[in-house]
């Protein structure tokens, strides 16, 4: 009997980055093996977004290292990208486009041929049902389209490893349930990592739990670990030290660092990275 793939597709070795004297994360490790959904939970400006765009290649870490299938991101990041399907929180669509005419976009941006770009289009729209939508134009469409197409561009070039960042953010219960069901069923073949501080999120679709607070892992394992015996809930509020109480300070402060922060030297110069008033926008 053949035993299973578990390579690590995604990896993060001692990930830290800096924002002028803000540490956003710091020494963060974690790793997701091929065919699993990983959910990578975490507060209001845990580090969460920070992180993905790194393993992305949109940041240049402070120090560490981000792989995508066993490839160096800032060394191979276009070998990276062609194998990832990433999904910002209100990824960018241009909405004087109908979805039809950003899918074809988006695929010769890619360098599909017509012929698998045109079948790539068909699986997808069917895939995210978009079927009713494809020819308005992207501006009349509701929060769910906009979300379910954001899913089809992600989708278009079939790759083996799916990022997404708070994918069901903004959308109603319904739609809530329809992205939740097209998750579970593209982690049977594909490996997923999604970004959220929604529990029920955890509950719904993920296997593996990957919890981030105040820049630092502080947990990794499966829910049912997570939970030990009690809720979901009572995990996270214990781990984050909560207390099952909001935070005092307001969202968007910047919270005190623990351990080693990076050296001046070690800091990115402004033209390279976003100045110290990007932090207020990063989780």
């Amino acid at each position: 009997m053949t035993e299973p793939d578990t390579s690590s597709m995604i990896e993060a070795q001692g990930l830290s980055k800096v924002f002028g004297t803000f540490a956003a994360l710091q020494d963060v490790s974690f790793s997701v093996p091929r065919g699993q959904v990983a959910a990578f939970l975490g507060p209001n400006g845990a580090g969460k977004s920070t992180a993905l765009r790194i393993l992305t290649g949109y940041l240049t870490p402070t120090a560490g290292v981000a792989r995508i299938a066993g490839r160096d991101v800032s060394r191979h990041r276009i070998e990276a990208a062609a194998r990832i399907g990433y999904l910002p929180e209100n990824g960018p669509l241009y909405p004087e486009m109908t979805p039809l005419e950003l899918l074809r976009f988006f695929g010769e941006a890619r360098g599909l041929t017509r012929a698998r770009l045109e079948a790539r289009i068909e699986a997808v729209v069917e895939q995210c049902n978009l079927e009713a939508v494809l020819e308005k134009s992207i501006y009349k469409l509701s929060k769910g389209y906009r979300q379910r197409l954001g899913m089809a561009q992600v989708l278009l070039h079939e790759p083996d490893i799916l990022i997404m960042d708070e994918p069901t953010s903004g959308l109603d219960p319904n739609q809530i349930r329809e992205v939740r069901e097209l998750i579970r069923k593209l982690g049977q073949t594909r490996t997923v990592l999604l970004s959220t501080h929604i529990l029920q999120e955890v509950e719904a679709v993920a296997d593996h739990v990957i919890l981030i607070h105040e820049g630092r892992i502080v947990f990794d394992g499966t829910p049912g670990e997570m939970a030990g015996g009690g809720s979901l809930d009572e995990a996270f509020y214990r781990l984050t030290g909560r207390n099952g109480q909001e935070a005092l300070e307001p969202e968007g402060s910047a919270p005190e660092p623990h351990g080693r922060t990076p050296s001046e030297a070690e800091v990115p110069s402004a033209a390279q990275e976003p100045t110290p008033e990007a932090k207020e926008t990063e989780e």
